[in-house]
């Protein structure tokens, strides 16, 4: 007995001591192939560290992931691809925030929330003097920022003489996910050394400790010191494996269904928007991008507030309505459904969940794939080289994404509880306040009587930092009272307000007279590129 209690902690003690030379990253797709790809551009795979991606053949991706935050552009960046053959391979455009509409009232009213931080963000909070009334009646993205003016007139963020990922304005992408994905593939394979294994998994094997040692598949074992889960909602590592439970969030954001279609432009020179269309409709809401030769459109929806027959029927007259007159007879919808909510935790052992096997919320302001950049960076940044020292990386890892879940969640939440919208259940049932997070009311509370501003935000790389509340905030019609003639230095606060909004008119004139269509821009990088940086 005593001899094989020695065994059990020289095993254990070994097993800590084991190096993590090879990282398994399970799953394809958008998640998968840009995880391997963050991983193989931080580590040297000629020199010791190799990356293996196993993927299914039989098993197809949801691919519907098409929009993408700012933090894109540096994540190509640091992977090592081109603009140019990033915008020509993938049909890809580029997004300047989301326009909604109909989500105050069911009309047409409409609000930006561009990417762009308010002018002079970082020496004074524009929101505090727009509650004022200080800039009459313009909307409050108009008021604070240029990118409002550039939007409506249908304009690029940059011109062709602007470097790689460097940018006028700020921008994120729209793209195909299935010619994503094979770009990031190939980029992976031929570039930065991933191994790639076509295989079906068929089994998972973990040591006495619970550590995963090896994957079994129909072309024999994988075997690995540390692996990603990439394999989407089936999430085979995180939830079949480790039995992590996932945390509904249906009971605070209703959608669990999705109906997407593909659709061309009504002509092949029509305008591409540089925004996601975001449009509320009774029992959710439609996203609408637009690629190079096409547009991807698609309704949200809630099962519980809305029968698939009746959101078909409200999705082809939207599609009648803006300009694809063969509707649904002509579009065949292919139905999503989904489980909000997140993993209780991502990180178990020597496994770590990201992408869809993480968890998945709604396509709301494009949070699925800037939590893979996120999940990923994090990773490549901690991972370290001894298996014992894995413990406390992992909760460290843990409590900052459960945070960045709940943060998501409050953020998407926002945008439903400040409709005014009477016509339905699913958009009165979102104010009740059962519904609405602990956090989320307290701010809410709080920001009657003060402008959210650099005290809300939590981390350097906040995903969705004050200006983002204040863009939804206030163009979701919310007034702050607030009063600024108390303050010490008013006058000269309100004057420097003032010459900024003023700064802001001038800079969308002189953006309006020199920034190319949207369309003529990536036509023309496609072919000649950008400057070099």
């Amino acid at each position: 007995m005593r001899a094989a209690s020695r065994r059990t902690h020289a095993e254990r003690l070994e097993s800590m001591s084991q190096s993590i030379d090879h990282i398994v990253v399970l799953g394809g797709g958008t998640a998968g192939w840009l995880t391997a790809s963050i991983l193989a551009a931080e580590f040297d795979t000629q020199a010791g560290i190799k990356v293996t991606l196993v993927e299914s053949p039989s098993t197809p991706t949801i691919g519907v992931g098409e929009g993408t935050w700012p933090s894109m552009r540096s994540t190509l960046l640091k992977i090592g691809i081109p603009e140019k053959d990033f915008i020509s391979t993938c049909s890809a455009t580029m997004k300047q925030g989301t326009l909604f509409t109909g989500w105050l009232r069911g009309g047409e009213e409409t609000y930006y929330h561009p990417f762009t931080l308010p002018h002079g963000f970082t020496e004074l909070n524009l929101a505090e003097h727009w509650s004022s009334g200080a800039f009459g009646q313009l909307p409050f993205a108009s008021a604070v920022t240029p990118q409002f003016a550039v939007c409506e007139a249908g304009l690029a963020p940059k011109q062709l003489q602007v470097p790689d990922y460097a940018f006028t304005l700020n921008y994120g992408y729209h793209l195909d996910a299935a010619k994503f994905a094979e770009l990031l593939r190939n980029h992976a394979v031929n570039r930065l050394g991933v191994h790639h294994v076509l295989t079906d998994v068929t089994g998972i094997n973990a040591g006495a400790q619970g550590a995963i040692q090896s994957l079994t598949t129909t072309s024999g074992p994988v075997a690995g010191d540390f692996f990603v889960d990439c394999s989407g909602f089936r999430s085979l590592l995180i939830g079949e494996h480790y039995q992590v439970p996932l945390r509904s969030q249906r009971d605070v954001l209703f959608n669990d269904s999705a109906l997407a279609v593909q659709v061309p432009y009504d002509e092949a020179q029509s305008s591409i928007a540089t925004t996601t269309r975001a449009t509320a409709h009774q029992a959710g809401w439609f996203w609408d991008i637009g690629l190079q030769h096409r547009r991807g459109v698609g309704a949200v929806f809630s099962s519980a507030h809305g029968e698939r027959g009746s959101v078909e029927r409200a999705l082809d007259a939207y599609l009648r309505r803006t300009g694809y007159a063969g509707g649904l007879d002509e579009a065949s919808p292919r139905l999503i459904e989904f489980s909000p909510g997140y993993r209780e935790s991502f990180w178990q052992q020597n496994c770590v969940a990201i992408g869809l096997s993480a968890g998945f919320i709604e396509p709301l302001e494009a949070s699925a794939l800037v939590l893979v950049e996120l999940s990923a960076r994090r990773l490549a940044e901690q991972l370290p080289r001894h298996q014992a020292q894995l413990g406390h990386i992992a909760e460290r890892f843990n409590a900052e994404f459960t945070g960045r879940w709940a943060q998501i969640i409050e953020f998407l939440k926002l945008h439903y509880v400040l409709s005014q919208r009477d016509d339905c259940d699913y958009w009165k049932q979102h104010r009740d306040r059962s519904s609405i997070p602990e956090g989320l009311l307290s701010k809410l509370e709080e920001w009657q009587y003060r402008c959210p501003w650099h005290q809300d935000e939590h981390r350097v790389d906040e995903m969705f930092p004050a200006a983002s509340y204040q863009y939804v905030l206030y163009g979701m019609g919310f007034r702050t009272e607030v009063d600024l003639s108390v303050r010490r230095n008013a006058a000269a606060e309100h004057q420097k307000a003032i010459s900024l909004s003023h700064e802001v008119q001038q800079q969308a004139q002189k953006l309006a007279a020199h920034l190319p269509a949207h369309r003529q821009l990536l036509e023309e990088a496609s072919v000649r590129g950008f400057a070099a940086r």
